[in-house]
């Protein structure tokens, strides 16, 4: 049986003023690791420059967005919409890059802001042709290798539509030909796992592509770095894998005389382990000898799918008045009328439950789930069951916390409807 886990950074005075002052469930971002994370991002290895651009997907938030670009970050959109987000947050456009499964409507408009475009496909790059002949793009290239926990997060290889097929480069040559354009940017984007080998091996392949294209002058290596959200889960050094990497750039220089400047985009990596979920056990139940335990939250999948589609495994911890020395294994599940909506799944499957080891519980305790600051608030089912969507707090250096996004208004569930 697993030890009992403690929470990353939150206690039960915090959590009690939180919860007291803004309710539960609620999202609890620290700004400190939020820092801290941005500086080792900033501190990559890399031959001749870097940019390091948050893929904003992970946590779209304003306040993290401004955080992260006033510490050096740029950022990485992934739609038309998100492009605009960042600028309705204070990012200015020539700090934004859009590579998007999806080509905006507008396009054309935001092209004129000053973002940088990276052409997903070649319908994709006739169309940036089109709307701007002779202009400067990116392209982003599947290089045929990925890298991820599942096909669900594996963005490279055969299996994935992301980015032009590294055998159509000629057809790529063909289109900027046509419309007088200039590669200045090679991009790719391998997926989530960040297998070092896979990585390195990645990068060379890369490398291969931009002898092709004499007028690159910048290789995006993406993002997907693994991020160990549980103890036994070891993250991505990004030291570690970034000095072959970096040689690789100092000796491509050297065979070609062509001083690449680096761009990666990472995510979870800068805001996976920022944030906690501080909810409330709200019921409890069993199934007898034969069966379960388990604790029923006021959250679940409407605040963190990622255990319902992936498996994916978070750190759970209860926060109680007084220390509770019994122990019991529970299933820790959610508050949505879904069969889906279990918090501690069995890790990679989501179909199975893996009970953990917690202090025996009462209702009314704090619950929080760590590990909640990539891919949660951002990419729930919004509305299940009709619960408004949770509020966001960020805790400053002194650990007071203040407001980032407010809790939703029941009425604003059903306001566009007619």
């Amino acid at each position: 049986m697993a030890s009992i886990t403690q929470p990353c950074f939150l206690d039960f005075a915090t959590a009690q003023a939180v919860a007291n002052n803004f309710g539960t469930p609620i999202y609890v971002y620290d700004q400190k690791t939020l820092e801290a994370n941005a500086a080792a991002v900033l501190a990559f290895p890399n031959a001749f420059g870097l940019t390091a651009r948050y893929a904003m997907k992970a946590a779209p938030n304003a306040a993290i967005l401004k955080l992260f670009s006033n510490a050096g970050l740029h950022i990485d959109a992934s739609s038309g919409h998100e492009v605009r987000r960042a600028m309705a947050a204070g990012i200015s456009a020539d700090k934004i890059s859009l590579s998007a499964q999806e080509l905006p409507v507008d396009l054309g408009d935001l092209i004129a802001t000053g973002i940088v475009f990276n052409a997903c496909s070649l319908s994709q790059l006739e169309r940036f042709g089109q709307l701007n002949p002779g202009g400067h793009v990116g392209i982003r290239i599947n290089p045929g290798a990925g890298s991820g926990g599942n096909n669900r997060t594996n963005v490279g290889g055969p299996s994935s539509s992301f980015g032009i097929w590294h055998g159509l480069i000629p057809q790529i040559k063909e289109l900027l030909s046509r419309y007088k354009l200039t590669a200045v940017r090679i991009h790719t984007h391998i997926g989530s796992g960040s297998d070092p080998e896979v990585w390195l091996k990645v990068a060379e392949m890369n490398f291969d592509i931009v002898r092709q294209f004499p007028d690159v002058v910048t290789l995006n290596l993406g993002g997907g770095y693994k991020v160990g959200r549980m103890p036994n889960e070891k993250s991505t050094d990004l030291q570690v894998i970034g000095q072959p990497v970096k040689e690789k750039f100092e000796d491509f220089s050297i065979d070609t005389g062509r001083k690449i400047h680096l761009e990666i985009e990472p995510g979870s990596y800068l805001v996976a382990n920022t944030c906690a979920i501080l909810s409330e056990v709200q019921d409890l139940a069993s199934t007898g000898a034969e069966g379960y335990d388990f604790i029923k939250l006021n959250t679940g999948m409407t605040e963190l799918l990622r255990p319902s589609i992936y498996g994916a495994q978070h750190l759970i911890s209860l926060l109680q008045p007084k220390a509770q020395k019994s122990a019991k294994d529970y299933v820790v599940v959610g508050h949505c009328c879904e069969s889906g909506d279990i918090l501690t799944p069995a890790p990679g499957d989501p179909e199975l439950l893996a009970p953990r080891k917690l202090p025996e519980a009462s209702i009314g305790d704090y619950c929080v789930i760590d590990g909640a600051g990539a891919y949660a608030s951002a990419m729930t089912p919004k509305h299940y069951n009709s619960y408004p969507e949770a509020a966001e707090v960020i805790l400053d250096a002194s650990g007071s916390a203040r407001l980032i996004r407010r809790r939703q208004e029941l009425e604003d569930i059903w306001a566009n409807e007619v």
